[in-house]
């Protein structure tokens, strides 16, 4: 999803809102955001206490420097929470024409390099998952959430080549959720973010 020759270091989600046409247009002539999607969101059961005020629709980007990206949330005072899940190893990454589909997933333990070789080697057999991403996750909003997401450190980003609806992109991670699964290593699903248009 990152734009030619660019490293992505991260992505940040924001709630699409009445006023979020400033913000599009600010991040559509900042040379620190390659990429700008219309997405839908769905919380898993496991999540949806950590997303207070969560929304359905958000906007999504891709960014190069966080700080920069930081400088501009602080500035929008969402009132529903935004979230950034910023990249801190690349696993392996594919040429990609079409994705259409960003799930994420949490572990309740942090695995070193044995399970995250096996997570990398089952997924990569999986041959529309593009790229396998480990991040770290961090919220913004105005009032501070009730509770505090405990595993933001363990969070595993999977980016997908669309199918040919939402639903059968859902059940094909859902089943690369089971195939790691099956090996003893437990993926909780977070979020997953469908892919509606490209902004820029």
């Amino acid at each position: 999803m990152a734009g030619a020759g660019k490293s992505v270091q991260g992505y940040i989600c924001t709630p699409h809102e009445k006023e979020s046409g400033s913000l599009i247009e600010r991040w559509s002539n900042s040379l620190n955001i390659p990429n700008i999607y219309f997405v839908t969101a769905t919380f898993s059961a496991e999540s949806i206490l950590y997303f207070p005020n969560r929304g359905n629709r958000y906007i999504l980007a891709s960014y190069l420097n966080f700080s920069d990206i930081s400088d501009s949330m602080c500035k929008q005072h969402p009132e529903r929470l935004s979230f950034m899940s910023s990249l801190s190893d690349v696993i392996f990454e594919r040429q990609a024409s079409n994705v259409k589909y960003i799930s994420m997933y949490f572990t309740r333990y942090v695995y070193g390099f044995p399970e995250i070789a096996d997570i990398a080697n089952i997924i990569a057999k999986r041959d529309k998952v593009k790229k396998l991403t480990l991040a770290h996750l961090q919220f913004q909003t105005a009032a501070q959430p009730k509770f505090t997401f405990p595993y933001s450190r363990n969070v595993i980003v999977l980016e997908v080549e669309g199918e040919k609806s939402h639903q059968s992109d859902q059940k094909y991670c859902e089943r690369t959720r089971r195939d790691v699964s099956r090996k003893g290593i437990p993926l909780t699903n977070l979020v997953s973010l469908s892919i509606l248009d490209k902004l820029k």
